[in-house]
């Protein structure tokens, strides 16, 4: 597609869709212009695609900043600033989330507008003329996958929610149940897996700025097999025959014809020499601010400004940052040295963290993954760790957001094979390719002589070591956590927290929970202003684990 015409699209389109992609209850505002956009969209043949370039943009939008993920906080990784300005993000940090959490609202909005611009592809498409049926399909299933998407994502940060799948409004939508929504997400996943594989040189026949932008029928799989690894933990519980799908779907990603593999080295992840053609990505969310030739923020994902420490002369502010515990037991060698950022303080000279030269608010370990240099000198380079932040960066950048890796496929099949009477052989290979590149040698630490138990919980470590920070991860620590119950453990670990050694000086996480553990913890409240437009959202926390709002069939209404 010619730039000028994108460019065109996106904004007319962006306008379009905020008719109809706002939040599930800020929608319903909308009904005229929604309806009457719906009746008169997909005349042409070029609606389809210009749909799908709106749909594309809410995603992006979905993904671009920490705040999105914010629920990440919640996991044993990282965590925020103890003081400034990031009260909403240290509540989440603490599970302790008031209603009014700005960050809060931020995350439910954006997954709406996602959900809100996939039905209108889902429920219009086929009104377009002169377009395949193939083709429509395609764009179809391509909605559905991030519809299913936003959903999995929501379910596994709020518990029930309303199911929309129409533009239809309705102020009183009820609340489907965590196992009614599943269902949704399988279904549309599964849809999903119709969509093309991925060719020799790992596109689809869809393709943008010369990359690829949309899903294929490997990532669908990759998210079914997420899906049944959660659906066989907390809540739904539902145990072995679940971890024997997800296995399967593991299979399938890794011996399919999708030429997902991995990199031999762990720095070659997020770099930028990989960024475009990613060959262990097997689904992203893409950045391009000269595909439009706009100059357009809004078409950048918001950098590692928030991810680097603010300390003097280094030009960042972070919200986010390492736990103690975490990088204490964070395994040595290239992959760790490629997580963490080494606190640079000036040009040319890096300590640790726990150097006395670093002011005390800062005393942390950085998450490194985001450093992207696009200033001067430096733009298109590898990010220097000597060199301060803000003399390479701007804050703003075009770097991918993986949601899912290869060697995340790797880990979750080890886990499913472990728990499940499986080929404990089989586990241990797939653990030692993801550990021996962590180590950088051939340390082939793993074997099926540790029985299944300690495989399937090398496997969880495994997993949280390769996407340790990385808040766009589909699958997070948090989520590890919840599924294996392990959050409240966490919880009590950050309500008395434990004094770790660096460098001959003791330190200990600043701030933590002051309340009682309970397992409605384990989801985030609904906001408040659309708990106050949607009485059946306005509910006492505790109900959010009851059997009716977990397993039950029916809607749920106030």
């Amino acid at each position: 597609m010619h730039k000028n015409m994108k460019k065109t699209l996106y904004t007319i389109l962006a306008l379009a869709v905020s008719f109809i992609a706002v939040s599930c209850n800020d929608v319903l505002e909308e009904t005229p212009k929604g309806q009457l956009l719906t009746n008169s969209a997909f005349t042409h043949s070029t609606d389809l695609e210009s749909a799908m370039g709106v749909l594309r943009y809410k995603v992006s939008r979905a993904s671009f900043y920490d705040t999105q993920f914010v629920q990440g906080a919640m996991g044993d990784d990282w965590a925020t600033h103890p003081a400034s300005n990031k009260a909403a993000i240290r509540e989440f940090d603490c599970m302790e989330i008031s209603t009014g959490n700005s960050s809060l609202k931020q995350a439910w909005h954006d997954m709406w507008l996602v959900i809100k611009a996939a039905n209108f592809i889902i429920n219009g498409a086929d009104k377009t003329p002169d377009v395949s049926e193939e083709e429509i399909a395609r764009y179809v299933n391509t909605a559905k996958f991030w519809r299913a998407w936003a959903y999995f994502d929501m379910v596994r940060t709020y518990g029930a929610l309303p199911l929309v799948t129409t533009l239809d409004i309705d102020y009183g939508t009820g609340l489907t149940s965590v196992a009614g929504i599943y269902d949704q997400i399988i279904a549309d996943f599964t849809d999903a897996t119709a969509l093309p594989n991925l060719n020799e040189n790992g596109l689809c026949p869809e393709v943008a700025s010369g990359i690829n932008n949309d899903p294929n029928s490997g990532a669908a799989h990759a998210m079914l097999a997420c899906v049944y690894l959660n659906m066989a933990g907390w809540p739904l519980n539902k145990g072995q025959e679940y971890y024997k799908l997800a296995a399967q779907e593991c299979e399938k990603v890794i011996t399919g014809p999708y030429y997902y593999k991995t990199y031999p080295k762990y720095s070659d992840i997020h770099s930028v020499a990989c960024n475009w053609n990613n060959t262990e990505a097997i689904i992203s969310v893409y950045y391009d601010e000269q595909a439009t030739n706009s100059g357009d923020s809004s078409l950048m994902t918001r950098g590692g400004i928030s991810d680097f420490p603010d300390g003097p002369g280094i030009g960042a502010y972070n919200n986010t940052r390492g736990e103690y515990k975490f990088y204490y037991d964070f395994p040595e060698g290239p992959r760790k040295e490629a997580v963490y950022y080494p606190h640079c303080m000036q040009d040319g000279v890096t300590v640790p963290f726990w150097d006395s030269s670093v002011p005390e608010l800062i005393q942390f370990p950085y998450f490194g993954e985001k450093g992207w240099p696009n200033k001067g000198e430096y733009a298109g380079k590898e990010y220097n760790k000597s060199i301060t932040f803000d003399h390479q960066c701007n804050g703003w950048d075009m770097q991918a957001h993986m949601l899912i890796r290869l060697s995340e496929v790797y880990c979750w099949y080890a886990e499913c094979l472990a728990r499940t009477g499986g080929d404990l052989g089989k586990a241990a290979d797939y653990l030692n390719q993801v550990r021996n590149r962590a180590d950088g040698a051939e340390t082939n630490m793993y074997s099926a002589g540790m029985g299944a138990e300690k495989l399937a919980e090398a496997a969880y470590n495994e997993h949280r070591w390769e996407i340790a920070g990385w808040w766009p991860a589909t699958q997070s620590c948090f989520n590890d956590l919840v599924r294996l119950k392990k959050l409240e453990a966490h919880y009590n670990y950050r309500k008395n927290p434990t004094a770790f050694n660096f460098g001959g000086e003791n330190f200990t996480e600043p701030y933590g929970p002051v309340e009682t553990w309970a397992d409605w913890r384990m989801f985030v409240p609904y906001p408040q202003e659309d708990a106050q437009r949607n009485p059946n959202l306005n509910v006492d926390p505790s109900m959010k684990i009851t059997d009716e709002f977990i397993n039950g069939t029916e809607v749920i209404t106030q």
